[in-house]
């Protein structure tokens, strides 16, 4: 696929809308804004600092039942994953609103699907591209690998490493064909170390560590976003939210979605 979007094909004024709707500030979907975040329980992490990144955003789901998105965005959330769907049937209840007000704020957003061992990967793939919409300008789909302790079918369900590589394999396959985005794997630590993630290759990771530093964590993985945590505060966001990093420069940043948003 060659993808030879320009920057300025990408950087649409929209209106940085309250929630979505109202007036605001017309801000273009991709111009890195600086945080404006602050976070309830920080880490001092060791070398590899948040901090040295410029470009921040966020994730969200059910749990974050008020954003004003227009207000999040002039604070700095620049991109947001949001999640879509669990399963072959879960649908999450927050994501319409979500995908709306972000979009209307010029937050350039992405959809994460959340993976279950109980469910043929082709079902997940097909539930996911249901309930997400082709939209230009969105980021790279995420497939969502983690051990799920709570589902009370699936909590238990823990396939050997080369089953597990098999089905990421079966997901991202079909899901790429139909948004023509190479998808994202998000994950944690325990679940990167026992499936052996260090050697699933071609993917761009984003890697959930929030009491290490990726190269502590990860060591010898590249990554393109971090969430470095789950208690952050920010002006227009309603209780806690997790916090991810780019990890590169604002000009990385404008490289990246000019080469990875959706045409």
């Amino acid at each position: 696929m060659k993808l030879r979007t320009t920057l300025s094909a990408l950087l649409i004024t929209v209106l940085a809308a309250c929630g979505g709707g109202g007036k605001g500030t017309a801000i273009p979907v991709g111009e890195a804004i600086a945080p404006n975040f602050r976070d309830a329980d920080p880490v001092n992490f060791k070398g590899q600092k948040p901090s040295r990144y410029p470009v921040h955003g966020i994730d969200a789901a059910r749990f974050q039942k008020s954003i004003n998105w227009g207000q999040a965005r002039r604070n700095g959330v620049n991109f947001a994953f949001i999640k879509a769907t669990e399963g072959g049937d879960l649908l999450d209840p927050g994501f319409k609103s979500h995908w709306r007000g972000a979009g209307h704020a010029g937050v350039a957003r992405g959809a994460y699907h959340f993976y279950y061992f109980c469910t043929a990967p082709e079902v997940q793939a097909r539930w996911f591209i249901r309930n997400v919409p082709k939209t230009k300008g969105m980021l790279p789909p995420v497939l969502d690998m983690e051990w799920n302790p709570f589902s009370p079918t699936c909590a238990h369900r823990r396939p050997e490493a080369s089953v597990v590589q098999d089905e990421m394999r079966r997901w991202l396959k079909i899901v790429e064909a139909h948004y023509g985005q190479r998808p994202i794997i998000y994950t944690t630590p325990r679940f990167y170390k026992e499936n052996k993630l260090s050697g699933f290759r071609g993917y761009e990771y984003w890697l959930r560590t929030t009491a290490k530093s990726p190269r502590e964590a990860y060591p010898g993985q590249g990554w393109r976003f971090w969430q470095y945590s789950a208690t952050g505060l920010i002006d227009g966001i309603q209780g806690e939210v997790d916090l991810n990093a780019f990890s590169g420069s604002k000009a990385e940043w404008n490289a990246w979605m000019a080469a990875r948003a959706a045409q």
